[in-house]
């Protein structure tokens, strides 16, 4: 028995934590922490490169209209630029825990707390194995099921995002960016 002909829709799958973070690299060539200027313009055109190869129409003709029309629904801020928790929003990303973890360490005081309360050793640097422990609290906050594997992965993407000088752990100033 054949299915009613739907219409065509860009169906991505779902990222995983690492994958979203070699997207979100791919794109903020120069590590500024932001897709802007001529990084969003390439974002934007393999987006659309994507949903016509989808076979997804848009209302628009014009590139700059799309894009136009594209920043107004995901530019939160309305600073011209995609920030990560931006992409987050328009990727599929699994659990979307970047997001869960920003909101978790939403001021600088609640950064603050977390820093002391992870750091159990004292010696001023976030370890794999201390992480680890922030990032299962956190997604045990969140409601959000994981397990083992999953957790082990967050910890390293985690890193690989904020681990600057590669040491394996976050000092003070690589983990409040």
């Amino acid at each position: 028995m054949a299915s009613p002909q739907q219409a065509p829709h860009l169906h991505l799958a779902e990222l995983t934590a690492s994958q979203f973070l070699d997207v979100w690299r791919h794109f903020d060539a120069d590590g500024n922490g932001y897709i802007e200027g001529k990084e969003l313009e390439n974002f934007f055109q393999e987006l659309e490169s994507a949903r016509k190869g989808a076979g997804v129409v848009s209302k628009c003709d014009s590139l700059a209209e799309k894009m136009k029309e594209f920043m107004h629904k995901y530019d939160k801020n309305a600073d011209g630029k995609i920030e990560m928790a931006e992409l987050a929003q328009i990727l599929p990303t699994e659990e979307n825990f970047l997001l869960c973890f920003r909101q978790h360490v939403g001021s600088s005081s609640e950064f603050m707390e977390a820093w002391r309360r992870y750091d159990t050793d004292r010696s001023g640097y976030i370890e794999a194995n201390e992480l680890k422990g922030f990032l299962s609290d956190l997604l045990k906050k969140a409601n959000r099921p994981y397990d083992e594997p999953k957790l082990q992965e967050y910890t390293q993407t985690i890193l690989r995002m904020f681990d600057m000088n590669g040491d394996g752990k976050l000092g003070l100033s690589e983990m409040s960016r």
